[in-house]
């Protein structure tokens, strides 16, 4: 969240945050919102009797807000697929692992456990299937023999602050639309996620 915003702050940027939400009153990602300007709110489901209440009240405080996208960072939270539906091709996540690769949680583990070479992080349209929407952008690390969860993650979500904006930008900027069910870029079908590679700056 903190990269997004700072990034939204660059020269040429083709977005800005205009509010930040979340379902844990004490998310640290509030204060640090509001200490750079962007009007924050909580919205616990424990101040609601069911799913339902939880995200009509979620969706209320977006609809006030009026974005063009809703970025998912941090959101452990499975929406349902009304929700999902009502903002259908505007919403995205960001997922730590080399989707179809590890969906869910535990993902650092479970590639380490795997023995993997390689890792990373996945930006995808939402649908109603967990981290199954259109991937839009991978970035890659090499798995280290000596990594542990946290080594891995740490050089992971360096690699998200990269991608993550950057799937932003394209959407903001027109070249990047979700339709009949396929993420689309420059008015062709991702067939699969661009690859990102950082010796070719943020732009490819």
């Amino acid at each position: 969240m903190r990269a997004l915003i700072e990034q939204s702050r660059g020269p040429g940027a083709a977005y800005h945050a205009v509010c930040v939400l979340s379902d844990q009153p004490a998310a640290a990602g509030l204060k640090v919102a509001r200490d750079l300007g962007v009007p924050a709110q909580a919205i616990s489901a424990r101040d609601h009797p069911d799913r339902a209440g939880f995200e009509r009240a979620l969706a209320g405080a977006i609809n006030q807000c009026s974005p063009a996208l809703i970025i998912l960072a941090g959101f452990m939270r499975i929406l349902s697929a009304q929700f999902v539906e009502a903002f259908s091709g505007r919403i995205l996540n960001i997922h730590p692992s080399l989707l179809p690769k590890y969906p869910g949680l535990d993902t650092h583990r479970r590639a380490l456990e795997a023995g993997e070479a390689e890792h990373g992080a996945t930006v995808h349209f939402v649908t109603e299937q967990l981290d199954g929407g259109p991937s839009i952008i991978q970035g890659r690390v090499a798995v280290m023999a000596n990594d542990d969860e946290a080594s891995l993650a740490a050089r992971v979500q360096a690699l998200e602050h990269r991608i993550y904006p950057l799937a932003v930008r394209w959407f903001c900027e027109g070249r990047l639309r979700y339709a009949a069910g396929a993420a689309w870029l420059d008015g062709q079908i991702l067939g699969a996620p661009v690859q990102f590679d950082s010796r070719l700056g943020d732009a490819p």
